[in-house]
């Protein structure tokens, strides 16, 4: 593949330092997408066989054109796929390539549309406004504790028990079991990303495969049982053959692992940059009707899901240059959201952005299915915190990211709440 690239003339800018694993990008990619925006054609990345889009036209029209695909098993030969598979090191893992690799999420067409439309219903936005009471209520008993102890972690103490809970509530997990998933969909997803050690991989397929056994034995109780949740509801599309039992295990681990990540993170990442502007959080404070826009300028402002892929499924052309069926593509949201030639002062958090078209859930068939539960979630936990407490305090310049390309987190962020007086 890299032969491939070199006879294209495609010039590797050797100025650019790109170490996704780093601490510095961690603290700060955008410097680094910056320069990969005034590339005259794509950065390719050799160490994960990609070329990087970062400006905001050729990612978007990458991610809504036809010819470009999540899978390559549907473009290419299977002897070129285990190739690439080995050289990913995503080979040799049985339960995670097929649970996970192979999951409605890295397929495409008619099999994508189909399981899609299983799921879609439920989470349009006037589905997801049912479970708004649910949200409120489990926020208000989260935080109360946490507004009497006062100093917390706000990622681990808040951000990271709300997704999870919710998300798992809707397909019909206990509240129990749902810190359990949360760990095992952390050690999945994580190896998407560009650390593939051997190390990772095992905790990976371990995971899928725990994941895996949890999900068998829950579908097991809900036949014999069925209840008002989702995966009822999938389990009577199984039975009436619109999906097999692997594609029911695959998707309901796809629901609960995709409803964790990338919410945590974008709601430490949030808060963060609400309290690193303080003009910004007085006015929300002012005027909570902003929340809405505040948390679309959230998205943009620090994507949670910086980085996604695509294949070419034919010859393509992208930035004036054509590359061969099966080039892989790596589409940087981040970097397209703060692309000032979309979007003017690009770098700056503003509440009250509009427009906003933002790609943070991306664009096309793939679009995240869980963007309207997201948003609720977090326009709750927003107004409620906002309202319950009369200011919040943090030492911006000590928050820690997650290394890595494929997500934007936070590790920790220390805060102090100061409760509101109430009469």
């Amino acid at each position: 593949m890299l032969e491939d690239i070199l006879d294209s003339n495609i010039a590797i800018d050797t100025h650019i330092m790109f170490q996704p694993l780093t601490p510095a990008f961690a603290s700060n990619p955008y410097e680094v997408y910056a320069r990969l925006r005034a590339l005259k054609a794509p950065y390719y990345f050799e160490d994960m066989n990609v070329h990087l889009l970062s400006r905001y036209e050729d990612v978007e029209a990458v991610a809504r054109q036809g010819a470009m695909v999540r899978s390559l098993a549907a473009v290419m030969s299977e002897e070129f796929v285990l190739q690439e598979q080995k050289l990913a090191n995503f080979h040799d893992m049985p339960n995670h390539e097929q649970l996970v690799q192979l999951s409605m999420l890295e397929q495409d067409g008619h099999h994508h549309r189909r399981l899609r439309m299983l799921v879609l219903r439920e989470f349009s936005r006037q589905f997801v406004e049912k479970h708004r009471n649910m949200i409120q209520q489990y926020v208000d008993r989260l935080l109360t504790p946490l507004l009497e102890k006062r100093d917390i972690d706000f990622v681990a103490e808040l951000a990271a028990h709300v997704p999870g809970h919710i998300i798992g509530n809707i397909l019909g997990v206990p509240d129990e079991d749902c810190p359990q998933l949360r760990v095992w969909s952390e050690n999945i997803v994580q190896y998407f990303d560009a650390d593939r050690t051997e190390v990772n991989k095992q905790r990976a397929e371990s995971a899928t495969i725990e994941f895996k056994d949890y999900l068998v034995r829950l579908i097991a109780a809900r036949e014999n049982k069925p209840q008002d949740d989702l995966l009822s509801v999938l389990i009577a599309a199984k039975n009436a053959g619109e999906l097999d039992e692997t594609e029911l295990i695959s998707l309901s681990l796809l629901i609960l692992a995709g409803g964790h990540g990338s919410t945590i993170d974008v709601l430490g990442t949030g808060l963060l940059a609400l309290l690193s502007h303080p003009d910004q959080h007085k006015k929300l404070r002012s005027a909570p009707e902003l929340t809405g826009t505040a948390i679309h300028e959230m998205f943009r402002y620090d994507s949670p899901l910086p980085f996604f892929h695509r294949y070419a499924s034919e010859p393509v052309e992208v930035m004036g240059r054509t590359y061969p069926k099966g080039t892989k593509f790596g589409l940087l949201y981040g970097s397209a959201n703060r692309d000032p030639a979309q979007f003017p002062n690009a770098d700056k958090f503003d509440i009250e952005r509009a427009p906003n078209r933002h790609i943070a859930f991306g664009r096309g068939a793939h679009l995240c299915l869980g963007n309207n539960l997201a948003r609720l979630d977090m326009e709750i936990i927003f107004k409620t915190l906002l309202d319950r407490t009369k200011d919040i305090q943090c030492d911006v310049d000590q928050a820690r990211y997650k290394p890595g390309l494929s997500a934007r987190g936070l590790l920790e962020l220390p805060v102090r709440l100061i409760p509101e007086s109430r009469p």
